[in-house]
């Protein structure tokens, strides 16, 4: 009939506005739920290809990922290759998830899903465990975040929510949530969340079990919503981030767990009964012999859920660092504490130099704390605090040298200070020179 209106459609797939399908209604058209959705998805799409395109250009080999840790890190490097191979894989199948293969070689490509590995590290304090997964996260190009599992608790009380970390790592992902679903999350003192022991089984462990707990969903992948504003406030909009593709790596010293691997590894047979029996043969082995016998069963007997370890299939170890080590840590890094130091002194127009004795003392020093690299910088502040303190107030200085000194035949440490020319921009490791004001340190 003639001037009858046709009802509404949507402008995309032609269905016709009805209870069941309302319409969006824009300035020139109309858009059903069905292609609302659609067009979410074809837009997500896009942005995981450009996502993907954008690793692809910045992911590297394990050996260059490894090449770029050791900038940072020295020694380690069992932990350097396994870190490395997990990087690599859990970004390979991210680049190619959902690409369609037809080779023959590969008959199963399409129909298997590949899951990613999350890292479980352990190793002494101080021997480097964040700093690797930093550097990991800047040879990516991935947000990334640290969280303290220290801080965390059950829903419900005083503390940090495991929603926190990744209320973190969209932060570090500036909202973006796709970006922050390819990012990486380093849990720091896992060994914290331990169960209690046997005598505190009437109290509830809202800060070591039931955390461990809290974690499994997240860690192995799930949808979790999150605020984007200020989460006690309530003022920002809800997202749901999948967890599915971020990778989790947890560390920790975990204290004592060189005994629990002696205990598993040491011979059953040299255990005897008797007044006449052979004193039992106590073979002394270090951690870092102990280190590479490290079996999943060891975390469980510390206190360590068997849900949570098996989340973490991938298990590496951290080496206890000696004063070679920590020689090296001394000079060799892109950040070394000679190098800082240097140029911390080079702004006041003053040279700096340490004698190889000085830094093999210090190295010892920051050993005997057992502290591990951490301990260097407390030792290198305490040697030249007086230095530091004395400098600006001269005139006329150009070099300090820090060297060794024996009294009552202990070495000790001294800086002496040089009165003469302008510095060299490089340091060096020399003999102290004649005609100096000495300052023991």
């Amino acid at each position: 009939m003639a001037g009858v209106i046709p009802p509404p459609a949507c402008s995309f797939c032609g269905a016709l506005k009805s209870p069941e399908t309302p319409l969006i209604a824009g300035n020139e058209g109309r858009i059903c739920e069905a292609c609302v959705a659609l067009a979410h998805q074809v837009v997500c799409n896009w942005s995981r290809k450009k996502q993907s395109a954008a690793l692809v250009d910045s992911l590297r080999t394990p050996k260059e990922i490894k090449d770029h840790l050791d900038q940072y890190v020295i020694g380690q490097n069992e932990a350097k290759e396994t870190l490395s191979v997990a990087i690599y894989n859990h970004y390979l199948r991210l680049i190619n998830q959902g690409k369609e293969q037809n080779d023959e070689l590969f008959p199963l490509a399409g129909s298997t899903e590949l899951e990613k590995s999350n890292v479980l590290m352990a190793g002494p304090s101080g021997t480097g465990k964040t700093l690797l997964v930093k550097g990991l996260a800047n040879v990516i190009g991935v947000p990334m975040v640290v969280a303290d599992a220290t801080s965390l608790t059950q829903a419900g009380y005083v503390g940090d929510d495991v929603d926190t970390i990744l209320h973190r790592l969209l932060e570090a992902a500036d909202g973006d949530v796709r970006r922050a679903e390819w990012g990486i999350v380093y849990i720091d003192e896992v060994d914290k969340l331990a169960r209690a022991g046997a005598g505190m089984t009437a109290v509830r462990d809202v800060s070591g079990e039931g955390v461990q707990q809290s974690l499994l969903k997240m860690v192995e992948g799930s949808q979790v919503k999150i605020s984007k504003g200020d989460k006690r406030r309530g003022n920002g909009e809800e997202v749901s981030i999948d967890t599915t593709n971020i990778l989790f790596v947890a560390g920790g010293a975990f204290p004592g767990l060189e005994k629990i691997i002696a205990e598993r590894v040491s011979p059953a047979d040299q255990r005897s009964i008797g007044f006449h029996s052979p004193a039992p043969v106590v073979e002394e082995k270090t951690s870092n012999e102990l280190l590479p016998a490290l079996q999943p069963e060891d975390f469980q007997q510390f206190g360590i859920i068997p849900e949570f370890i098996g989340r973490f299939p991938i298990i590496t170890f951290l080496e206890e660092l000696d004063v070679d080590d920590l020689l090296r840590i001394l000079q060799e890094p892109r950040n070394a504490l000679v190098k800082q130091y240097f140029q911390l002194f080079s702004y006041q127009g003053v040279k700096l130099q340490f004698t190889e004795n000085a830094l093999r003392i210090i190295a010892q020093r920051a050993l005997d704390r057992g502290t591990g690299a951490r301990g260097l910088r407390g030792v290198m502040e305490s040697v030249l605090r007086k230095t530091m303190f004395d400098l600006p107030s001269k005139e006329g200085i150009a070099t300090c040298v820090v060297d060794e000194d024996y009294v009552n035949d202990a070495a000790e440490i001294i800086v002496s200070e040089v009165l003469g020319v302008t510095p060299v921009p490089e340091p060096e490791t020399t003999r102290e020179p004649e005609d100096v004001c000495v300052q023991r340190s």
